[in-house]
């Protein structure tokens, strides 16, 4: 088997506490940050706006979904703000990033997904899972995605299987 091929591993997560909880397994673990993103919606309707600035590749954030961005920022680089038709606001890190701003800039546009499911697409995630993943995230939950060889991503669904109770696909 080919290790050195890039794939992905989705772990959808319930709260944000639970995809806190596997990004710092993850960290704990020795997985590289850099190619780890999550993608969450944005609770600035609830109360207040949240806002967010970027500094030296740490994103601050204030609000009630404050504190669990502002520690998943503190790990993750690269971060972003977007209103996304039919989900809303979404606010993600890391790699998933770049796939989205030059999906978005590039006009590419994958036969009827979202500015989102296309970056999603593009990352190697097949149309059928990037739908569902998408009607995750308008169900308020979260995706920590690991991004890596076949071998970084075995290790990393182990390690995203907290208790067997966190969803977690691999696609190559």
């Amino acid at each position: 088997m080919n290790t050195n091929k890039e794939s992905v591993a989705v772990a959808v997560c319930k709260t944000h506490t639970e995809a806190e909880q596997v990004v710092k397994e993850l960290q704990q673990s020795g997985f590289d940050m850099k190619k780890l993103s999550i993608v969450g919606k944005d609770y600035y309707e609830e109360d207040k706006v949240v806002g967010f600035y970027n500094t030296k590749d740490v994103v601050k954030s204030w609000g009630k979904a404050g504190a669990f961005w502002g520690g998943i920022w503190g790990l993750i680089f690269g971060a972003g703000f977007f209103l996304i038709p039919g989900i809303g606001p979404v606010v993600m890190a890391g790699p998933i990033v770049s796939s989205l701003v030059g999906g978005l800039e590039g006009a590419v546009v994958i036969g009827g997904l979202s500015a989102l499911g296309g970056a999603l697409f593009s990352i190697g995630i097949p149309k059928d899972s990037v739908l569902k993943y998408e009607k995750e995230l308008k169900a308020n939950k979260y995706l920590v995605i690991a991004h890596g060889t076949q071998e970084d991503i075995d290790k990393a669904r182990n390690i995203m299987n907290i208790n067997d109770e966190v969803d977690v696909t691999i696609h190559h």
